[in-house]
C-alpha cells in the first residue's frame, strides 16, 4: 500500500520511538542479568556485528529504495523485480563470504580484536545475525522504494518485541555455564528478533506479490547474474558511496577511543582519569544527544524514494517541496528536543546517571545547542542520495570526519580544554557536515528555504527555552528533579505548540496528515 511522504514519515517516527524505548529497556534488563562483565563482552562484539552488517548490505537498502522508486514511477514491475533479486543476490553473496571468514578464522579474529578471550563464544553466536539482517534490510529498502513504510515500521517493532520477550529466558538459561554463555544467549535473542522481523517482511512481500516469498528466495543465482550490467552499475553507483560514507563514519568512531584518552594523557591527566572522562563523554553524554535522532532517521528513510521518484519524473517543484517539507518537519520536531536537552541537561543527567557524574550534564549542555544541525544531517544526506548525488555525501562525510578527528586531538590535548576539546571537535564536525550538505543542495538544484517560516519556529524555540528555564528556576526549584523535568517539559512544549499554531506555522492541513487521528484533531486547528 503506497503512502504519502508525510504519512509514511509519521508511521516511521512512531515506530522508531517505540523501538528506541524497547532498545533502552533491553539494555537495562540485560545489564541487570549479566552485570558489567557480561555487558563488557556484549559491547565488544555487538559494534563489530553491526559494522559487518553495514559491509554486507553494501549500501543496498538505500540503492534499492532509490531504484525501485524510479522503476515504480516508470511503471516497470519487471525491472523492479530484477533490481530486488540482484540486490538480494549481492547481499547474500557478501554475507556468505563474511560468515565463512568469521567461522574459519574465528580464533585468530577474536584474539586480535578482543582483549577478553571469552568474547570468542559471543562472536560465534552472533554470526547468524549477519545474513538474516542483510536480507531483511534489502527487503525493507524494497518496500521503502514502493513508498510503503508499514513493513519497515512493523518489522522493526516485531524484532524488538521478540528480542525483549526472549532475552531474559535465553540469558538465564545459560548463566550457570558462565557469563560468556549467558551473553551468547543474549546475542541469540537478537538472532530470533531479526528472524521474526524477516519472516514478517517476507509475509508482507508474499501478500503484495504474485510470486511467493519462497520463490523469490529460491531464484537461482545465474538469473540474478543474467540481469543487465546496467542494472548492476545503477545499484553500485548509489550503494558504493553510501557504504564508503558509513565506513568512514565507522573508522572515525573506532579511532575516537584511541585518540581522546591519548590526548587527555598529553594534557596532563592520568590514564585512569582519561578513561573515565572519555566514558562520561562517549558513553553517557553522546548517547543522550543522539537519542532523538530516530526522528530524523525516519525522515531520511522516507525521503530517498520520495525525492528519487520526483527527480525521475523531472518534477523539480515536487523535488523542492519534498525536501523543504522534510526540513520543516525536522526543525518543528528537532527544535524542542534541542531546547530541552540544553536547558535540562544537568538535571536530566543527574536523574539518569546520578549526581556523582556532574560533568556529564555540563558536557551535554555544551553539545545540545548543536543538535539542531545533527537533526538536519540525515534528511539532507537522504535528499542528495535520492537525487543521485551519493558521492557528494561521501565527500562531505570524509571532510567532516578528517576535520573532527584532527580537531579532537588538537583541542583535547590542550590542558585548557581537556575533555571539553572533544565536545568542541564533535560540534565542529556536526556543523561542518550539515552545512556542506546544505551547500551541495543549493549548488546542485538551487534549493532555498522560507526564512520567515524558519524564523517563526526559531522564535517559538527561544520562547520555549526561556519559559522552561524560568519555571525550573523560580516555580519548581524545590521540587523533586523527576517532577521538575516532567512538568517543565510538558508546559514549555505546550507553549511551543501554541506559538506555532498562533503564528500559523502549524495548521489544519498539517494535522490532518497525521495517521489515524489527524482528521479528528484537525477540527481544533486553524488553516495556515
Amino acid at each position: 500500500m503506497r503512502q504519502s511522504f508525510f504519512y509514511g514519515t509519521v508511521i516511521l517516527i512512531i515506530a522508531g520511538g517505540i523501538t528506541k524505548i524497547f532498545g533502552f529497556a533491553h539494555r537495562i534488563v540485560l545489564s541487570r542479568i549479566i552485570g558489567s562483565e557480561g555487558m563488557g563482552l556484549y559491547q565488544m562484539v555487538v559494534p563489530l556485528l553491526y559494522f559487518l552488517i553495514t559491509v554486507t548490505t553494501f549500501g543496498l537498502p538505500v540503492a534499492i529504495a532509490k531504484q525501485v522508486a524510479e522503476t515504480e514511477a516508470a511503471n516497470n514491475p519487471r525491472l523492479t523485480r530484477r533490481f530486488l533479486i540482484l540486490a538480494l543476490s549481492v547481499a547474500g553473496g557478501i554475507s556468505l563470504v563474511v560468515c565463512s571468514i568469521l567461522l574459519l578464522f574465528s580464533r585468530w579474529i577474536s584474539s586480535g580484536l578482543f582483549a577478553d578471550p571469552r568474547a570468542h563464544i559471543v562472536m560465534l553466536a552472533a554470526i547468524p545475525v549477519i545474513p538474516i539482517a542483510s536480507i531483511s534490510l534489502v527487503l525493507r529498502g524494497y518496500f521503502q522504494g514502493k513508498q510503503n513504510m508499514v513493513p519497515t515500521a512493523v518489522s522493526g517493532l516485531v524484532e524488538q518485541v521478540v528480542r525483549m520477550a526472549l532475552v531474559v529466558v535465553m540469558t538465564i538459561s545459560f548463566l550457570s555455564a558462565g557469563v560468556e554463555y549467558a551473553t551468547a544467549g543474549a546475542v541469540a535473542s537478537i538472532i530470533c528478533g531479526e528472524a521474526a522481523g524477516l519472516l514478517y517482511i517476507l509475509w508482507q512481500y508474499r501478500k503484495g506479490s504474485k510470486k511467493t516469498a519462497a520463490k523469490l528466495l529460491t531464484v537461482p543465482l545465474y538469473q540474478a547474474v543474467s540481469a543487465t550490467k546496467a542494472s548492476l552499475r545503477q545499484l553500485i553507483h548509489v550503494a558504493l558511496p553510501v557504504t564508503m560514507s558509513r565506513i568512514i563514519g565507522s573508522i572515525a568512531y573506532v579511532l575516537e577511543p584511541m585518540i581522546v584518552p591519548m590526548a587527555l594523557v598529553l594534557a596532563g591527566y592520568s590514564t585512569s582519569n582519561a578513561t573515565g572522562l572519555y566514558g562520561q563523554f562517549a558513553g553517557m553524554a553522546v548517547p543522550l544527544l543522539m537519542f532523538p535522532t530516530f526522528l530524523t532517521y525516519s525522515l531520511s528513510v522516507s525521503l530517498v524514494p520520495a525525492v528519487a521518484e520526483a527527480a525521475y519524473q523531472n518534477n523539480a517543484p515536487l523535488v523542492h517541496r519534498r525536501i523543504y517539507q522534510s526540513m520543516r518537519i525536522t526543525l518543528v520536531i528537532g527544535a524542542p528536543c534541542t531546547v530541552l536537552l540544553t536547558i535540562f541537561a544537568e538535571p536530566l543527567c543527574g536523574l539518569i546517571y546520578g549526581t556523582q557524574f556532574k560533568e556529564v550534564g555540563i558536557l551535554l549542555k555544551e553539545m545540545a545547542p548543536f543538535s539542531v544541525f545533527l537533526f538536519f544531517q540525515a534528511p539532507l544526506a537522504a535528499a542528495l542520495q535520492g537525487l543521485d548525488f551519493a558521492q557528494v555525501v561521501f565527500r562531505n562525510t570524509l571532510i567532516g570526519a578528517i576535520v573532527k578527528t584532527a580537531a579532537m586531538f588538537l583541542f583535547t590535548a590542550q590542558p585548557a580544554f581537556g575533555i571539553h576539546g572533544a565536545v568542541i571537535a564533535l560540534n565542529i564536525g556536526i556543523t561542518l557536515v550539515t552545512l556542506l550538505h546544505f551547500a551541495s543542495l543549493i549548488k546542485k538544484i538551487g534549493f532555498t528555504i522560507n526564512f520567515a517560516e524558519f524564523g517563526k519556529i526559531g522564535a517559538a524555540m527561544l520562547a520555549m527555552g526561556y519559559a522552561g528555564s524560568y519555571m525550573a528556576k523560580h516555580w519548581f526549584a524545590d521540587e523533586h528533579v523527576g517532577r521538575l523535568l516532567l512538568v517543565c517539559t510538558a508546559a514549555s512544549t505546550m507553549l511551543y505548540l501554541v506559538l506555532l499554531v498562533a503564528m500559523r506555522v502549524l495548521g489544519k492541513q498539517d494535522v490532518r496528515r497525521i495517521p489515524w487521528i489527524g482528521e479528528q484533531l484537525a477540527v481544533f486547528f486553524p488553516r495556515r
